[in-house]
């Protein structure tokens, strides 16, 4: 992994209120990395030190390996000029960061993108949560940045606002353009990152890429039920060798979790016709974000 954004260290105090306390943290260029944590961890005072937009106490942040990288950001609450148009937004927001190409070639782009072209002469002040937080995504991308950072973008958006904020991320993430999502939607994250890290106490608790992190907590497993089960039958399942095995006293349910689930299945049909066993159920089941969530923050 060619890393975008490689954090070390990194604390901030308000008060006597540690925010951050040692964080380290690495993303890989092109990457959407799910940035995850409860309300009021730091994800938000992580993201603004990045941009400049306060300061750090202690740490060392690298972006681009200390080369020039263009970034757009995306607030939780953007502020959007009322009595423009988004066209009109858009392009002042491209004349503020001094884009060099075609201003007006780019916020047609950028509206087709965000799926405001239709809307585009209105004035933003009546538009909905929905369209305003895309117009603040068009604003954060007008300028063709690099790296792109989105502050909890589908927050307070109703299911088909948050659906189409998630589309234009996946637009975004055919283009290269690493994205850093910080968010505690779960669902979203799982929808469209690579990779994520996951803030507790103010440090990164659990890092990785999403299909890593998900094996590492359960991946897939296969769940089994046996009709009369006996200790002989019991002992010989718990000691299969193609799989870690755990077995629920309570519900009767072994747990059968392997790297590869297919060749895990056949093989405990087959240790299971040896034995003459006869199946109550089976089926596999994929541990959720949610739960991995839950099991590193607690």
């Amino acid at each position: 992994m060619i890393v975008l954004i490689r954090i070390h260290g990194l604390y901030k105090k308000y008060g006597a209120f540690s925010v951050l306390r040692g964080l380290n943290m690495n993303v890989g260029r092109g990457a959407v990395y799910g940035f995850l944590g409860r309300n009021g961890c730091g994800k938000t005072t992580t993201m603004n030190i990045i941009t400049n937009m306060i300061s750090k106490d202690e740490g060392e942040i690298i972006i681009g390996g200390g080369n020039p990288v263009k970034i757009g950001y995306l607030p939780e609450s953007p502020v959007i000029y009322g009595y423009m148009t988004a066209r009109e937004y858009l392009e002042y927001i491209a004349a503020c960061c001094k884009y060099d190409g075609d201003i007006r070639k780019r916020v047609d782009e950028v509206l087709d993108i965000i799926g405001l072209s239709q809307a585009s002469d209105r004035r933003a002040k009546g538009y909905s949560r929905g369209m305003t937080q895309r117009l603040g995504m068009g604003a954060a991308i007008i300028g063709k940045p690099e790296l792109l950072l989105f502050d909890e973008p589908t927050s307070a958006l109703d299911p088909g606002g948050r659906a189409e904020v998630i589309e234009i991320i996946e637009r975004l993430k055919n283009t290269g353009c690493t994205i850093v999502l910080s968010t505690h939607i779960l669902s979203d994250v799982e929808r469209v990152a690579d990779h994520i890290g996951i803030i507790n106490n103010g440090v990164i608790a659990e890092e990785g890429s999403l299909d890593g992190v998900l094996r590492k907590y359960g991946g897939t497993s296969v769940l089994l039920r046996v009709h009369a089960l006996d200790e002989s039958l019991k002992n010989t399942l718990l000691s299969a060798d193609f799989a870690r095995v755990e077995f629920n006293g309570l519900n009767g349910v072994f747990r059968f979790t392997a790297d590869d689930t297919e060749e895990c299945t056949r093989r405990l049909i087959k240790l299971l016709a040896e034995n003459n066993a006869a199946v109550d159920s089976m089926n596999t089941r994929t541990v959720s974000l949610e739960e991995v969530f839950r099991k590193v923050v607690g």
